[in-house]
Parts: structure tokens; sequence; C-alpha cells
């Protein structure tokens, strides 16, 4: 059991604010629902993640008891790029699912990472996806950052929120893109012929792809390009690039 006792600098601000503040450790969701589940009170009664506090109100909060990791873990080799007592960072071949799911119950990254890391994983994931900030497509390879510990991965997870960390893709594009560089701002959402698709909708989420082209193969009828994307719809390099079109007149992209 922890407890806080609030000091008069901090009145008047929301309790799951104030707590995810001053401990790094524990996110502001976490709290939220430990406030719903009465492990955190306030002067030994329930409370709501709204209430203000004030000087001297005694905070207890129950912590809880680190979640068993019930994937196993499984020896499938990984390549990994940089390990500290915070995060490791691996490339994730292409074919590898990154968690658990239906119909991929192992064999993915977080069986692989498990048997490399053994308890030293972000819980924040929850049992599915421990350590996991962000993901790839299983038919996409690349570089995947995941975090040892709850600091580490609250920490990442809002730098990658804030814009802050800065996402390269190298893609190999069907036909021959004639701009050498351009902007495709156009929104994903559900396709509305096949609910299990992406696709662009105009009711959907504004998505942004920026890209310029490092090589042209005309024989082949296929372009290299280096993509760089401002926000991380589902599909987004997929769907933007199977939909782009480029009018000579305005020079942006159009439906």
């Amino acid at each position: 059991m922890k407890n806080i006792i609030v000091n008069k600098q901090d009145e008047n601000k929301r309790i799951d604010a104030y707590l995810a503040k001053i401990d790094e450790g524990i996110s502001r969701v976490t709290i939220q629902r430990l406030i719903e589940e009465q492990k955190i009170l306030v002067n030994n009664k329930k409370t709501k993640p709204s209430y203000k506090i004030q000087e001297n109100d005694n905070i207890t909060i129950e912590e809880e008891k680190p979640k068993e990791i019930s994937i196993k873990a499984q020896n499938i080799p990984i390549e990994i790029i940089y390990e500290d007592d915070d995060i490791i960072v691996v490339n994730k071949p292409k074919g590898m699912v990154v968690h658990p799911a239906n119909g991929n119950p192992d064999g993915t990254l977080v069986n692989a990472i498990i048997a490399i890391c053994k308890e030293s994983l972000s819980g924040i994931g929850g049992k599915i996806r421990p350590g996991i900030v962000h993901r790839l497509d299983k038919d996409t390879s690349g570089i995947i950052i995941i975090a040892k510990n709850d600091k580490a991965h609250i920490n990442l997870s809002n730098q990658i929120k804030n814009h802050e960390v800065k996402k390269t893709y190298i893609a190999l594009a069907r036909g021959i893109v004639k701009e050498n560089e351009a902007t495709i701002n156009m929104p994903i959402g559900r396709s509305p012929k096949d609910r299990k698709k992406m696709a662009i909708v105009k009711t959907g989420k504004e998505a942004i792809t920026h890209f310029k082209v490092l090589k042209r193969y005309p024989k082949e009828n296929v372009t290299l390009l280096q993509v760089q994307i401002e926000t991380g719809r589902t599909h987004q390099i997929r769907v933007h690039l199977s939909r782009y079109r480029l009018s000579n007149n305005r020079r942006q992209c159009i439906f």
C-alpha cells in the first residue's frame, strides 16, 4: 500500500493527472481504472478520476502485483539492433505477427521477446502485448522498439503521440511514379464494402503520407519509395499508394 499526502501547491488538481505526474511508472489510464476498482482511495473513501485534490488529502494506492504472462516463450531467431535496461530494439522479419491473436496463437514477435527478456517487459500492454508500444503489419519488415518497463513504455508512447519519433519506411510500389516527391492527404477508415479492409473514405480519420522516389524500375514497372507518415492509420501506406493520383494543375493529391 502506498500513501501520499497532498501539499498545498497541488490543490485543485485532478487526482488522475496528479498521480500520473508524480509517478511516471503508472499511466493515467491505469490510474483511472484503479480508481474505478476502488484501489485508490482519498481519506479512506472512494473517489472519481475528476476529483480535485485538497491539501492534506491522504491518498492510498493499493499496488498491483505484476500480471503473469501466460504466453509461452519460444526460441525464435530475431535480430537485436540495440538493447539496454529500458528498451530492446529488434528487426521484425516479413511474415511474423507482432503479438498473438485469432489465427496466430504463437510464433509471434512477443513469443520471441519473452524468451529473450524473460520477466523484464512492460505490463501496460497486458498479457497479450507485453512491452509492445507500436506494431508493424505481418507482411512488413522493420524496426520495432519494445519497452522493458512501464516508465519506458509511457515515455515512448508519449513521444509517438507527440510526433517526436521519426518513422521512415522503404516501399516498393507497383507502377512508375512520375513525381519525385509528394504528399498524400486522404482520410482512411473502414471500407463500406468490406469492413475487414481499410480504404479511403470521406468520413475516415485524417491520414497524411509523404514520399520521395529513390529509384524507378521501368522494366519491372515498379518504383522504390522512401515514405514518412504523420499519422499512423491501419495499413496507411498501402491504402494511400493504392489510391494515389496527382493533379498536374494543382500538384496536390485528389480522390
